[in-house]
């Protein structure tokens, strides 16, 4: 018997896709609709394509998440959203309604944190669970019954390509984001330790614990300019 599908749309990530892929669109009285038609025509052709047994749109608040008492840099090297967008996002949170979708939103959440409860939480019910995302920090939810999508390339992430495009499983990935960092979430990672080298330093000591008992243990493996970073910036890459 199949598993019903259960579809998440990551909705701030569409819809900034939406709006710089597409330009100069407006109505008679100047009010830009580009993110809106791109974003409800993604949303369309979803439905049309995949035709979920159920789906849900999550959306980030304007009040920011609990992360930010935590890393007060965190996202600190975003700025404002563009203004000609500004004014669509309430028109999309009405189109999600108008279609009858659930639109989920939690203040003091990211809509990351609401796509990794419904995953979880879709899995032990026994759904297969799709996260439409072109966001790389969600590669870490894939499992057996829980992917991503691309769908502007229409392209779909298991396990498999988890590790061809990060290099390592999917729950390894927090550790090699910890090494390497996120300057799109102004996470600073450990200096000079990028994505191929954090990739074979896990697949050598299996998370960054095990780096780390490594070096308080003296292996010699890990030597010179890396050796010295990874114990300067100790606390940047946990």
């Amino acid at each position: 018997m199949s598993r019903p599908r259960l579809y998440v749309v990551d909705g701030h990530n569409q819809i900034f896709r939406a709006f710089y892929a597409i330009r100069g669109m407006t109505r008679a009285d100047g009010q830009a609709t580009n993110a809106i038609y791109g974003f409800t025509s993604t949303l369309r052709k979803l439905i049309q394509d995949e035709n979920p047994d159920l789906l849900a749109v999550t959306f980030d608040t304007a009040a920011g998440s609990f992360r930010k008492d935590l890393y007060s840099e965190y996202k600190a090297n975003r700025s404002a959203p563009p203004e000609d967008l500004i004014p669509q996002f309430s028109i999309i949170r009405d189109v999600v309604k108008a279609y009858n979708i659930a639109a989920l939103e939690l203040e003091g959440w990211e809509a990351d944190d609401l796509m990794a409860t419904l995953a979880v939480q879709g899995e032990r019910a026994g759904l297969d669970v799709t996260i439409v995302s072109t966001d790389k920090d969600l590669c870490q939810l894939v499992t057996e019954h829980v992917h991503l999508l691309n769908p502007m390339k229409n392209k779909r992430l298991g396990r498999a390509e988890v590790v061809e495009k990060m290099g390592v499983p999917p729950e390894q990935v927090t550790d090699l984001q910890g090494l390497c960092g996120d300057s799109s979430d102004n996470i600073p990672g450990v200096p000079g330790i990028g994505m191929k080298t954090a990739a074979k330093l896990i697949d050598s000591y299996h998370n960054i614990e095990g780096i780390y008992e490594a070096i308080d243990a003296g292996d010699k493996a890990i030597k010179g300019k890396r050796l010295e970073n990874l114990v300067n910036f100790r606390d940047d890459a946990f």
